[in-house]
């Protein structure tokens, strides 16, 4: 009997049982007054024009109407007898990246190398996919699964930091070898059709006939992002010569888009050129959501109730039904019993607009809470760049086409430490407005942090050499292996010089101070080395630890050439 008890959401409407009970009672007695009608009319006549054609007035219609009040009560208290449960869903819409690694892929049409590129626009397809399964696939003369079906985003950057084209087995370019083990993998999930997406600079007539077969007439979509230029730049190798072709020239890798467009549109898929922005990304729909979902089949039940007091809407329309005659004044409570639709209102909807409201939590200090009220996209970027959101404030910025948009997002993503990505929102604000003062001023400090960053990339083996050098065992020698010497690279002693070029640029919107500034530097704690080993263990011990490679390069490329090694074993 205590599981028949329903749990009761809303216990307070009890207080309007004794309310509704006295207006009853009222009701139930109340006697006839005298009126107009009464006076001129004979009292013979009363109970036939006056009394409904019957001696005694019937006591039913308040019968009813006390018994919609107690259902409307009862609707109201909101009966439950099960808790809500969730059943955890998850999109189903796995994608493999078919990555290009030939040597063709460093030229340096497209700054850096069309590696750097391509490895940043899968960074990008990973990040806005991070519930979906995604693969990823490197092919040259060989092609090889990187990373299986999953959503680990960590191991694959990783791996996708380790690329490059010396670890392929063997050479060539074997596209069509890439699409039929990305098939494969789409086969082995059992998570739908889905899609494959080809990061590439060009296919030849052989690759383009292999993956025509091998995709046939129902195959999944093929999306291709083309890497490179119409007019091509030289390969320059690891000994500093260029890449030749059979004959000894020069080769000079170019990209045909008009046609890797004509034939990617004749499978049936889409093809965009790689751009500095998302929009080729938007353009292949992989920005877009989830085509469809699939259950974990785990069912989370929560601590709330459902209200099930729905279900006394029904005997409630049937009472409603039968009132629809006049007099029925009083079954005007049923309107209670209506569902109302739960939003969220506050006061201040009716007289602002979500950007006026976001303007004025802004002027407030409350920059986090402003942003969420902003549907303007610039707004909404100076909100969470005052919030200190700068990958947020970049994306926002990002919606917008202006020179003033580009030099904001510029300086989110300088802030955020994507150095090389703020050139280039720089140079297109630059595009839109060659006269932006402010622009050119923290292009050029961008470009020094660069710099100074890739100065002591280059000068970190020196130095790590220098202090694996015996003879000395200080404790200041081994802090100082711990943690560099001189700050990290943004915080040099000319930030306060691009500070000044803000006055400059304060008619363009811009957010804040330009990138340099040393408020977001953190400099490495030093924590002490509490052990009981000597000076000259600890040291030998950190040298050892040193010549473990971290890099994953070497793995893969022993991963690579063994599965080559086994393909050319097994008989076809």
């Amino acid at each position: 009997m205590i599981d028949l008890w329903p749990q009761w959401l809303r216990p307070l409407w009890l207080l309007s049982v004794p309310v509704l009970g006295w207006l009853l009672f009222k009701l139930w007695h109340r006697r006839r007054r005298a009126g107009r009608w009464q006076v001129i009319l004979p009292p013979a006549f009363h109970n036939v024009l006056l009394g409904g054609g019957s001696g005694a007035t019937s006591k039913l219609p308040w019968i009813a109407l006390g018994l919609a009040w107690l259902l409307v009560v009862l609707a109201l208290l909101g009966p439950s007898w099960q808790r809500v449960e969730e059943n955890h869903q998850r999109p189903a819409d796995p994608l493999v990246i078919l990555l290009e690694l030939t040597p063709q892929m460093l030229a340096e049409d497209s700054p850096p190398n069309r590696l750097e590129q391509a490895r940043r626009k899968v960074l990008d397809v990973l990040e806005h996919r991070r519930d979906s399964q995604t693969a990823l696939v490197v092919y040259a003369g060989s092609a090889h699964t990187l990373v299986p079906l999953s959503d680990d985003l960590a191991t694959t950057r990783n791996l996708l930091e380790a690329l490059d084209p010396s670890i392929m087995p063997k050479p060539g370019q074997r596209a069509d070898l890439a699409v039929h083990k990305g098939l494969a993998l789409l086969a082995q999930s059992g998570l739908g059709q889905g899609r494959l997406l080809l990061v590439g600079s060009s296919l030849s007539a052989a690759e383009r006939q292999g993956i025509s077969q091998a995709l046939g007439r129902h195959g999944p979509s093929l999306l291709m992002l083309g890497i490179g230029s119409r007019d091509g730049a030289p390969v320059r190798q690891a000994n500093g010569e260029f890449l030749k072709d059979d004959q000894g020239a020069i080769l000079l890798p170019r990209l045909d888009s008009a046609a890797l467009r004509g034939f990617i549109n004749g499978t049936g898929g889409r093809y965009r050129h790689a751009r500095i922005d998302d929009l080729d990304l938007r353009g292949l729909g992989l920005f877009d959501n989830p085509r469809s979902t699939r259950s974990e089949g785990q069912t989370l039940q929560l601590d709330s109730w459902a209200d099930q007091g729905y279900w006394l809407l029904i005997p409630l329309l049937l009472l409603a039904a039968c009132a629809g005659r006049r007099g029925w004044l009083f079954c005007l409570p049923l309107l209670l019993a209506l569902p109302q639709p739960g939003q969220a209102f506050e006061l201040e909807d009716l007289w602002l607009r979500l950007d006026q409201q976001g303007q004025r939590l802004l002027e407030q200090g409350r920059a986090a809470e402003a942003a969420g009220r902003f549907r303007d996209p610039q707004w909404r970027g100076m909100a969470l760049y005052q919030a200190g959101d700068y990958a947020g404030a970049a994306e926002a910025f990002l919606q917008v086409d202006t020179a003033a948009a580009h030099y904001n997002r510029g300086n989110a993503l300088a802030y955020s430490g994507e150095l090389e990505a703020a050139l280039d929102a720089y140079d297109q604000a630059l595009e839109r407005q060659p006269d932006l003062q402010a622009a050119l001023d923290n292009q050029a400090l961008v470009e020094q942090m660069l710099a100074q960053r890739q100065g002591k990339a280059a000068e970190q083996p020196a130095s790590t050499e220098a202090q694996g050098s015996p003879g000395r065992e200080t404790e200041g020698n081994s802090s100082a292996q711990g943690s560099p010497a001189e700050p990290a690279p943004g915080s040099d002693e000319q930030a306060g010089d691009g500070a000044s070029a803000q006055g400059d640029g304060s008619d363009q919107g811009a957010p804040g101070n330009p990138p340099g500034e040393d408020d977001d530097v953190v400099e490495p704690p030093h924590t002490p080395v509490t052990t009981a080993l000597d000076a000259e263990q600890r040291q030998a011990l950190e040298q050892w630890l040193r010549e473990i490679p971290d890099n994953p390069a070497q793995l893969l490329r022993r991963k690579f050439w063994y599965e080559q090694q086994l393909q050319q074993e097994t008989p076809r």
